[in-house]
């Protein structure tokens, strides 16, 4: 089926980067693009993500149904649910970066304010949300409570979820995560990370 080529193209460029950076293997994670109300482009079902095609892609609406042959990713849900309660966000990226799932696999949410960049690019922290059966609307549920303050959340023994305007900003945001996980988890060798205070991070965000 024939796509806009923009958020085609884009979905099959942030792909490649997941698996470069091997955030994802094999058939894991997903991503999608808004294209219209209750209209989005998403990852066909167990593709590997570096090797999609912009034709690869299916176009479902809120329900799932999709408009051509390819059966869309199986955490759908997950991405419909995102666009829903979240009228601001254009694209939702989802994967499996090591660092970041091992805080989720071992059930503990991400301090993101240790550091000045991940407080400006994802808030204060990002959440941990609770164990849900993949590719079910118990994923939907599972972060319904906490997506619309937050820009990233930690799916418990399974990923990471991250928002943005463009899947660019999305993906920037997971690669962020990324970040903060594997400095937190250096950090704790050296006795754990300080993090910035109250004052400071209003600092921060007056200078930005």
């Amino acid at each position: 089926m024939a796509h806009d080529a923009r958020p085609a193209d884009e979905i099959v460029r942030v792909g490649r980067l997941l698996v470069e950076r091997r955030y994802v293997v094999a058939g894991e994670g997903n991503l999608s693009v808004r294209l219209g109300p209750g209209r989005y482009l998403v990852t066909p079902a167990g593709a590997a993500k570096g090797d999609l095609a912009p034709g690869d892609l299916v176009e479902v609406d809120d329900d799932g149904r999709s408009s051509g042959p390819g059966r869309p990713s199986s955490e759908w849900r997950l991405h419909a649910e995102i666009y829903r309660r979240r009228p601001d966000v254009s694209a939702v990226c989802h994967a499996h970066p090591p660092q970041a799932t091992a805080y989720a696999c071992a059930r503990r949410a991400l301090p993101a304010s240790i550091l000045p960049e991940a407080v400006l690019l994802l808030g204060g922290e990002v959440p941990l949300a609770p164990y849900a059966t993949p590719g079910t609307a118990e994923i939907a549920a599972s972060i319904r409570p906490l997506i619309a303050h937050h820009q990233a959340l930690l799916l418990s023994n399974h990923g990471v979820v991250a928002v943005g305007g463009s899947l660019e900003e999305a993906y920037r945001r997971l690669e962020t995560v990324e970040r903060v996980a594997e400095v937190g988890l250096a950090a704790e060798r050296l006795g754990g990370a300080v993090r910035l205070t109250s004052q400071q991070i209003r600092r921060l965000h007056d200078a930005s």
